[in-house]
């Protein structure tokens, strides 16, 4: 049976060009064997089919329902140099393709495995964060045929044991080269270093003993998580090749920006504006938070600009403690940039009253005013 190269980059067999290399390019950087070690037989599967569709000639005999690289197996884990060539004598030295070496091959490697992680991602604002949430979620995944239970045969045949490689999952030439004659060890083309062909397979599989598909679940989001963190999911990834247990599915948090606050670890900050009137008299100012309705802020008389006021206790909760951080309010003191007649009067009074007068600041007067606003915020950091 020819093999699926749309499905194995998992596009719609009318995909086009950029589609496809868009495809190619998203599965590449996730089964890099570099990022991804356990990953370097799918890395070359997907290589290929990208490989075969991006070719107008190759892909033409696919949609006519042919294998351009020969039937099954064939191409996956090929040698880029073609074979015979310097292909060969790196696998044989450096231990590429099916486990080559002067020690021989790492033998079959099993058609049942392990299914690789899912990552998706949901975004959360603020209020989510603090309390914990649920959000449903769409993920597209590998899951058990439902027709073959994973066995990837159809009704009641069996696997056989591969004529090629006689159940090694590999096979074994002597190649010659610049460097004289050398023993090389290469996956099976035939049953791709499985050991074992299955000549009557699944209808619904096609022999992989999993099927791709989109399904919904609800995941609960604890409190107090930040921007980056993922939430594991044991079990609910992809099902492996031939049924194998499933991996791993991470849920990768996105913070929404917050229109009032701004977060800083488990702590909230936010701007309060202040009347000049109550900056001097000195006011108790209601304010909203994330989890309760309101918190007080004690503005005291004579209260800078700039002023830091912290409110303990109010903040985020830590994530798994739930201990709660602080509300840090920066006293943002408002100017009237309007004034009547009856309240220019008054503020000349108080201008008379209380003996003040415009001064430049010097770094002796800025030391001696250690309630001005210099010390004010110095202290407001200090004691973060």
């Amino acid at each position: 049976m020819a093999r699926d190269y749309y499905d194995i980059l998992g596009v719609a067999a009318g995909a086009s060009d950029q589609e496809i290399k868009r495809a190619y390019r998203k599965l590449a950087r996730e089964l890099h064997p570099d990022i991804n070690p356990d990953a370097e037989e799918q890395f070359k599967e997907v290589t290929t089919a990208y490989e075969v569709l991006s070719d107008p000639e190759k892909r033409r005999i696919v949609d006519a329902g042919g294998d351009p690289l020969g039937g099954p197996g064939g191409g996956f884990g090929g040698d880029p140099f073609g074979s015979g060539g310097l292909g060969d004598i790196f696998q044989t030295f450096f231990g590429g393709g099916g486990g080559g070496g002067f020690g021989g091959g790492r033998g079959p490697r099993g058609r049942v495995r392990p299914g690789e992680p899912a990552l998706v991602g949901v975004s959360l604002d603020l209020e989510e964060i603090a309390a914990g949430a649920r959000k449903e979620i769409t993920v597209d995944t590998a899951i058990l045929c439902d027709t073959c239970q994973g066995a990837g045969t159809r009704d009641n045949s069996k696997p056989v044991t591969c004529a090629t490689c006689k159940g090694a999952g590999e096979i074994q030439a002597v190649q010659r080269s610049f460097l004289g004659q050398v023993m090389t060890v290469r996956e099976c083309p035939e049953c791709r270093g499985v050991g074992e062909t299955i000549p009557d397979p699944c209808l619904k599989c096609a022999g992989d003993g999993r099927v791709r598909s989109r399904r919904t679940m609800t995941v609960k989001i604890p409190a107090g998580v930040q921007d980056g963190m993922r939430v594991r999911l044991s079990g609910q990834g992809e099902v492996g090749p031939g049924g194998g247990p499933a991996g791993d599915l991470y849920v990768e948090i996105s913070e929404q920006a917050d229109d009032v606050f701004v977060r800083d670890g488990d702590d909230l900050h936010c701007t309060v504006r202040v009347p000049m009137v109550d900056a001097a008299l000195g006011t108790d100012l209601e304010v909203p938070t994330v989890l309760d309705s309101t918190a007080t802020i004690n503005v005291e008389a004579g209260t800078q600009p700039g002023t830091v006021v912290r409110v303990r206790g109010v903040g985020l909760p830590h994530l798994n403690s739930g201990v709660r951080g602080d509300l840090h309010a920066h006293l943002e003191v408002v100017v009237p940039k309007k004034v009547d007649s009856n309240q220019a009067d008054l503020l000349k009074s108080l201008k008379e009253a209380s003996g003040d007068v415009v001064e430049l600041v010097t770094a002796a007067s800025k030391a001696a005013a250690r309630g001005g606003l210099f010390s004010k915020l110095r202290n407001a950091f200090a004691g973060r």
